[in-house]
């Protein structure tokens, strides 16, 4: 039943072929027919340009135009015709002429144009739209071709079995016989090929009976092989090896015929080959030589066809087998490895793209008039999205991989080749420095060279492996430390100068290209530069990185410069531009690190990038001043770090003068002063966050001074008292003035803004701190022996008056609500100061909760409520600050409440009676005041006329 099949699908992949056989003849002929008469038609009605033939006569090349426009292309019908008529006479039926000559006919088989400019036209004046595919089309030429290939294998495989189930023939025949039968599918194929014509092969590339065929034959022939040498053993392994690298590579040469399907099944084979075909003494020489033989007939296969899925399959499959060999073998032999990958990275680069231009990089013909315009994609598009973007990833991810798996401890036994690694990530940067369409080789470089240094690191000075080799076992060390610094500024440097050629190859031509390479050489030379200075550098004095990131950070540098002066547009350069001050940046402040330690490193960071913006005066490169930002945020750093800058046990004890005003004060002053000399600066932005900077340096210069000289020269994590505290609200409070009148001087963002937000966490602190945490109600801290001049006139007192103060002074300058704020919090720190004063006039310097109240403090404490609630009254009126007649008013119904729930339970006799009269007294007092000032307001306004009445001699 199964031999049934089989030999019923064979006979329809015959039919079906004999049939697509006559279909793509007739479909060849009527095309050459076309094309000949498209160019009879030129021959007859030349076109001529209408510049020329109405120059200067607007009106006439109008009118031409429109003729132009409304003229419709030839049509040529083709009748439906018997299929008893012939070719010739089908010709002679469509052009009522001549046929097509034989000469033509060929030409146009084979894809050639027939005559001059016949293309062209014919593009230009027919467009023709693609019939969908039929079912009958589906099932009659590609199915039965796909199916017939089946059968073919299948038939094969069947007759093999059958001859073996039977024992008719012996094994030597049935693999001669299966040789032969593989060798006659493939002549089979080539025969068909020859006979077949383009147009079939454009309609069907999936289904070509000729790459079937030969594909099955090819399948066959590996089969033999395979089965002469691990079934039957007449072959040994390396008469094997050969013969299936014969057959692999004859296939892919075979691809060039067939197709690139055909490629993949020789790729294929030649990956299984060294899996397939054991050996006692294995050589990596021998596996990897032949696999990059494998790889480059592969490659040169594409080249010639301008494929991208099989040489991606190859890459990857060329990868699988180096992670195999390096993970499997002990000790690993890294130089075959690493020259496979190197041939890998040189083929991608000379042969395939190579030196040659993708199609889509070339310019598209202009579309027709009528025909919607498609988006031009960006030069980040292009980028981005290169052409071969397969070929050129797949390769960056398996040198990749492999280079991080050789500096793995895959390979402790052995040893790390230190070298191999640095080698292959320089091959892969130089890809993708010299290659345009290599962005993501390049990105890839960037990673490995960062990952395999960090890995090398790691291990440096780290006791890894006994080498057997060396008597007595002795341990060897997994990456000496010197060699791990070479290794990274190796690295450093060949990117450097790597990113240098790419910005004298592409800046022109692919700004972003160029940019991308800027970005990268300012960040993996300081990548590099700074592990090797973290991990194995000396912290306190390190010559060698220090001097290293000094010639790294000038030829950045210089590199900016260069870039100026070339004769390019100004946007094209001013990304590139930023990135490499950045970097040069970057590696100063590792030589700093390096050469000088403590607070003159914190010092020098702040000078450097005062230097960055001096050089605004000599240059006007946008990203200058943006370095003094960039050498704040390493000063901030530093000081988030360490906030002594020099140490706890180095920092002296005297107040205010010590290290801590240097390194605090100085990048202060440094940043105003780059803010003000960039007052001109075009990029207000800079501006504005210098500004904010050295606001923020200022508050904490001052807060940090006053941090070390309240608690005896130490800066702790202790939590600060009352009176420190007070300090910072204090220092805050004179930090919103200042900004505000800078913002008044010169109106930024950063002093309007920032003198509020200032405002608000200090508020914030008043009720998390005076009024809660550190109230000595609460904690019961000791007031002081001198009642006024005590804690609480710092507490309390003096930061109440300076809200009041701001709350004046914002009036008019900053929002309502923002100001109403201001008088409040100010009310609330008085009414804390009167309040906590009353209870020290009666308890003495301790007010804590647990001694509680005397009647003559509650009394006191109603008195001294109305009082102060009739003050901010008078203060409101005298001021108009409704803000404070209305704290003023809740004031006294506080009062009002305390009175009656408070003191009529506790007040006895003489005092309780006094409380109430008092209370009385005032809320009527404060009842007259409000009807004087509501009758003012609402009085009518006086009649002139009546004025005039009442004057003396007035007698109307």
């Amino acid at each position: 039943m199964i031999e049934v099949i089989a030999l019923a699908g064979f006979a329809i992949s015959l039919m079906a072929f004999h049939r697509g056989r006559k279909t793509a003849a007739r479909l060849a002929f009527e095309v050459a027919a076309l094309k000949e008469a498209v160019a009879r038609l030129e021959s007859i009605r030349p076109v001529q340009p209408a510049a020329e033939a109405v120059a200067g006569e607007p009106a006439q090349a109008d009118a031409v135009a429109a003729e132009s426009a409304a003229a419709e292309p030839a049509v040529v019908r083709i009748p439906a015709e018997p299929e008893a008529v012939s070719e010739i006479e089908r010709g002679d039926a469509i052009f009522g002429g001549a046929p097509p000559s034989q000469d033509t006919v060929e030409k146009a088989s084979r894809g050639e144009p027939v005559t001059a400019n016949i293309a062209a036209t014919a593009a230009a004046t027919v467009v023709a739209q693609p019939p969908k595919e039929s079912l009958e089309s589906r099932l009659g030429a590609r199915w039965a071709v796909w199916v017939g290939g089946i059968a073919l294998a299948l038939g094969g495989i069947f007759m093999v079995k059958y001859s073996i189930d039977a024992g008719l023939l012996s094994p030597a025949v049935r693999l001669a016989m299966a040789a032969v039968f593989g060798l006659v599918l493939v002549g089979i194929g080539e025969i068909v090929r020859r006979r077949a014509t383009p147009l079939v092969a454009d309609a069907f590339q999936n289904a070509m009976i000729p790459g079937i065929l030969t594909a099955a034959g090819a399948v066959t022939l590996f089969g033999v092989c395979f089965a002469a040498h691990g079934v039957y053993g007449f072959i040994g392994p390396v008469t094997a090896f050969v013969l299936l690298a014969l057959i692999s590579l004859a296939t892919v040469g075979l691809s060039l015929l067939h197709g690139q399907a055909l490629a993949g099944l020789g790729l294929l084979a030649s990956l299984l080959t060294p899996a397939l075909v054991s050996s006692e003494s294995p050589s990596p020489w021998s596996l990897f030589g032949f696999l990059g033989i494998a790889w480059i007939a592969t490659l040169l296969a594409s080249r010639i066809r301008r494929w991208s899925v099989v040489p991606s399959m190859a890459n990857i499959g060329l990868c699988l087998w180096a992670l195999a060999y390096i993970a499997s073998v002990s000790p690993v032999e890294s130089l075959p490895v690493t020259l496979v990958m190197l041939l890998m990275v040189a083929g991608i680069g000379l042969l395939w793209p190579g030196y040659l231009v993708p199609p889509s990089a070339e310019p598209e013909p202009e579309a027709a008039a009528t025909e919607q315009q498609p988006v031009a994609p960006s030069a980040w598009e292009k980028v981005m999205v290169p052409p071969f973007a397969a070929i050129t990833i797949t390769a960056g991810i398996s040198l990749l991989l492999t280079a991080i798996a050789l500096i793995s401890p895959f390979t402790s036994y052995g040893g790390y080749p230190v070298s191999e690694f640095c080698a292959l990530a320089a091959a892969l940067a130089a890809l993708g420095a010299f290659r345009n369409y290599a962005v993501y080789p390049a990105l890839l470089s960037s990673v490995a060279a960062v990952a395999g240094l960090w890995s090398m690191m790691a291990l440096s000075g780290v006791l890894t492996f006994i080498d057997p080799a060396i008597p007595g076992h002795i341990a060897v060390l997994a990456v000496p430390e010197k060699t791990a610094m070479l290794a990274g500024m190796a690295l450093a440097s060949a990117f450097i100068v790597l990113g240098a050629l790419a910005q004298a190859l592409h800046l022109r031509d692919h700004p972003p290209f160029a940019t991308i390479w800027a970005a990268i050489m300012a960040v993996v030379p300081t990548a590099l530069t700074g592990m090797s200075f973290l991990t194995v550098g000396d912290l306190t004095f390190d010559l060698p990185h220090g001097l290293f990131s000094v010639v790294a950070g000038i030829v950045l540098l210089g590199l900016a410069e260069w870039l100026s002066r070339r004769n390019v547009e100004p946007d094209d350069i001013r990304l590139p531009q930023a990135f490499l001050l950045a970097g040069s940046l970057a590696l100063f402040v590792i030589a700093l690190h390096a050469l000088t330690d403590g607070v003159v490193t914190t010092i020098l960071i702040a000078f450097l990038g005062a230097a960055y913006v001096a050089a605004t005066r000599v240059r006007s490169w946008p990203a200058l001043p943006w370095m003094m930002v960039g050498s704040a945020i390493v000063v901030l750093a530093r000081i988030a770090w360490e906030p002594t800058i020099v140490g706890p046990s180095n920092l002296s004890t005297t107040p205010v003068f010590n290290a801590l005003l240097a390194g605090y004060g100085i990048p202060a002053l440094l940043l105003a002063l780059s803010a003000f000399e960039l007052r001109n600066w075009p990029g207000f932005r800079v501006r504005n966050l210098l500004q904010a900077l050295a606001s923020l340096f200022s508050l904490l210069t001052v807060a940090i001074l006053v941090r070390h000289a309240m608690n005896g020269g130490v800066i702790d994590s202790a939590v600060p008292t009352l009176g420190e505290q007070s300090i910072y609200t204090l220092v805050a409070i004179g930090g919103s003035c200042i900004m505000m009148t800078l913002d008044r001087k010169s109106p930024s963002p950063v002093f309007r803004y920032g003198s509020m937000a200032i405002g608000v966490l200090s508020m914030l602190s008043i009720l998390g701190a005076h009024l809660l945490g550190l109230n000595p109600y609460f904690s019961g801290e000791l007031l002081g022996s001198i009642p006024f001049f005590d804690l609480l006139l710092i507490g309390y007192l003096l930061p109440g008056l300076g809200y009041a103060g701001l709350s004046w002074y914002a009036r008019g300058k900053r929002p309502v609500p923002y100001v109403t704020a201001l008088a409040v919090t100010g009310a609330v720190l008085a009414f804390a100061w009167a309040t906590l004063s009353v209870r020290r006039f009666w308890q003495g310097e301790s007010i804590a909760n647990w001694k509680g109240f005397l009647q003559g403090e509650t009394y006191t404490y109603s008195v001294v409520w109305l009082l102060l609630g009739v003050l901010l009254l008078a203060l409101g009126s005298r001021f108009d600050a409704k803000s404070l007649r209305i704290t003023s008013a809740v004031l006294v119904f506080v009062a009002v409440l305390k009175v009656f729930l408070i003191d009529m339970a506790n007040l006895e006799g003489f005092l309780r009676a006094l409380s109430f009269i008092g209370l009385g007294a005032v809320l009527i007092s404060i009842g007259l005041f409000y009807q004087k000032i509501l009758s003012g307001r609402n009085a009518p306004p006086a009649d002139p006329m009546v004025d005039i009445a009442a004057e003396p001699g007035h007698t109307g």
